[in-house]
C-alpha cells in the first residue's frame, strides 16, 4: 500500500455506484476516508462493503443528507470537531429525479442536492482544506460532474419551476453548475494551495443515481456504460497524484483536459451562479 503520510479524503455519495468505487480505491491508495451517507445504516453498509475489498481500509462515517442545508451544516460540523485537516474532497453525491420534489429548505431536490450540496459542503470544509496546504500534499477538491450537461443556464428558471418539469430538463443544467462552480471555486481559492477540478466519468453501469428512471435510457447506460470501478479512475487520479494538483478549475475525463462546455469561459455567469448560490444558502463567502 502507497505512503500517504495519514492523509484524510472525505466522499459524499460513497454509499454506492461511482462515490463508492471512488472511496474504495482511495482508500486502496492508503488515505483515510470519511464515508458520507444519507443515513447512518447506509454509511456503515458502504464501509462494510469497502472492507470486503480493501481489509486494512481506515474508514469512518458520516451521516449527511446532501438535500438539506440543515444537515449539511450539521455534518460539518461534526466532521471539523473530530479533525482539523482535510487533504482530499470529492464530491459525488447526486440525484436525477423523474419528478418534482421540494426539500424542506424550499428549493427543488435536484438541484439542491446537484449544486447547493456541492457549493455549501464545499465552501464549509474550506477552511480544513486551507490547513492541510502547509504539507508537501497539495489538498484538493474533485467534483463528479458530466460534459453533457445544457450549454447554457436559464437564470429565470434555475429550479425548473417555471418550465414544465423532467429529469431531462432538471439534471443536465446542474451538471453544467457544477462545472461552473470548480472554475469560481479554483479562481477564488488561488494563491491558498487548493486546487478544484471536475471530472467527466462518463455513463456508469447500475448507478444507484438512476434508480428512479426506468426505460430506454437505463438500458443504454447499464449496456454501454463503464463498471463504477473504472468510470472512478480519473476522479482517483486527480484526488491523489502529482499531476492532479498542477491543474486547477478544469474538466477532466480519461486522464485528459477537455474543453469547458457551454457558459465555462463566461465570468459573469459563474459569479452569478455563485451569488445566487450565496443568497440561497444564506452562507456569507
Amino acid at each position: 500500500m502507497p505512503s500517504t503520510d495519514g492523509r484524510l479524503a472525505l466522499v459524499t455519495g460513497a454509499t454506492g455506484g461511482i462515490g463508492g468505487a471512488i472511496a474504495a480505491a482511495l482508500a486502496r491508495e492508503g488515505l483515510r476516508v470519511v464515508v458520507v451517507g444519507r443515513t447512518q445504516g447506509r454509511a456503515e453498509n458502504a464501509i462494510r462493503d469497502i472492507r470486503s475489498l480493501v481489509p486494512s481500509a481506515e474508514l469512518e462515517p458520516l451521516v449527511c443528507d446532501l438535500s438539506s442545508q440543515a444537515s449539511i451544516r450539521s455534518a460539518t460540523r461534526e466532521f471539523s470537531a473530530h479533525h482539523e485537516r482535510l487533504d482530499v474532497l470529492v464530491n459525488a453525491a447526486g440525484v436525477f429525479r423523474k419528478e418534482r420534489h421540494t426539500t424542506a429548505d424550499g428549493l427543488e431536490l435536484t438541484f439542491a442536492t446537484n449544486v447547493m450540496g456541492y457549493f455549501l459542503t464545499t465552501n464549509l470544509l474550506l477552511d480544513a482544506l486551507k490547513r492541510a496546504a502547509t504539507g508537501s500534499f497539495v489538498p484538493r477538491v474533485v467534483n463528479v460532474t458530466s460534459r453533457y450537461g445544457r450549454t447554457r443556464l436559464d437564470f429565470t428558471d434555475l429550479q425548473t419551476s417555471r418550465s414544465r418539469y423532467s429529469y431531462f430538463r432538471s439534471t443536465p443544467p446542474t451538471m453544467l453548475a457544477r462545472v461552473l462552480l470548480t472554475q469560481e471555486f479554483a479562481k477564488r481559492l488561488h494563491g491558498t494551495g487548493v486546487v478544484v477540478n471536475a471530472v467527466h466519468p462518463g455513463l456508469v453501469k447500475n448507478t444507484a443515481l438512476l434508480h428512479d428512471v426506468g426505460g430506454p435510457f437505463r438500458w443504454v447506460t447499464n449496456t454501454f456504460g463503464k463498471p463504477a470501478e473504472k468510470a472512478a479512475d480519473t476522479a482517483v487520479w486527480l484526488a491523489t497524484s502529482a499531476e492532479g494538483a498542477v491543474f486547477t478549475g478544469k474538466l477532466w475525463a480519461n486522464r485528459k483536459m477537455l474543453p469547458t462546455p457551454g457558459m465555462g469561459s463566461d465570468e459573469a455567469a459563474r459569479k452569478r451562479l455563485w451569488d445566487e448560490c450565496v443568497r440561497l444558502a444564506r452562507h456569507e463567502v
